[in-house]
């Protein structure tokens, strides 16, 4: 079994729910009373927050790539990115370091693809709708078409993420609000949903989408067990 590096905190909400995902996939996988062999560094997310909407990018790369170091010296034989904002920095990430990350859009991608889809909505932070990191990635490594919210709906995705969902608040409101954002979507032709943001599983589920969801949360964690697993 590797050892996973998980670099969490962004927010500890989603974290959880990675380790819970990773360890209850390993138990199932290997039975009796495994789990996972992890290490996880886990940031401080009000600065990283602040950092993020000042555009900070090269001191939030300097963080990561510190943490990244971290769990190489530690021992973990791989890095998972407990969030998807941040993996703006996965290219800064991967050349501190002498272990893979796994990059949480590879198997969203290989997942959307499998089921058939081709053109898919993208709900995340404003950094992941609006840049090009995440998006030219689907684009180009995985010939998907990517379509976002206009821009009053990316403000209310946003807005809840940063102002609810980082915090464990889950409001009916706001589970209402992304139904009607994803709804936009599709009447634009989306045939699936991205929740592009760790913390969006929190809010919805499948019930809240006449399209499949593909929630990168337990994507994510579940392709790390598949790595941490797999045979030399």
């Amino acid at each position: 079994m590797r050892t996973i590096g998980l670099i969490g905190g962004m927010s500890w909400e989603s974290s959880a729910e990675y380790y819970r995902i990773i360890n209850q996939e390993t138990n199932r996988r290997l039975g009796g009373v495994h789990s996972a062999q992890c290490l996880m560094w886990s940031a401080d997310f009000d600065e990283i927050k602040r950092l993020q909407h000042e555009g900070e990018w090269g001191r939030l790369g300097e963080e990561m790539k510190a943490a990244a170091r971290r769990l190489e010296r530690g021992g973990a034989d791989f890095i998972v990115l407990c969030t998807n904002t941040m993996h703006r920095l996965a290219d800064a990430i991967s050349s501190a370091v002498n272990i893979p990350l796994l990059h949480i859009a590879d198997p969203t991608a290989d997942k959307i693809r499998a089921a058939g889809i081709e053109r898919i909505g993208l709900l995340g932070t404003a950094f992941t709708m609006e840049h090009d990191f995440y998006k030219g990635r689907l684009q180009q490594h995985h010939g998907l078409d990517v379509i976002v919210p206009d821009e009053s709906d990316r403000r209310i995705v946003h807005e809840i993420i940063y102002k609810e969902l980082v915090l464990g608040i889950v409001r009916q409101e706001s589970r209402q609000a992304y139904r009607e954002v994803i709804a936009r979507l599709i009447e634009r032709g989306a045939q699936g949903i991205i929740l592009g943001c760790t913390e969006i599983m929190l809010l919805v589920s499948d019930e809240d989408s006449a399209v499949p969801l593909f929630d990168t949360t337990t994507i994510h964690a579940v392709a790390a067990v598949d790595f941490a697993l797999r045979s030399e």
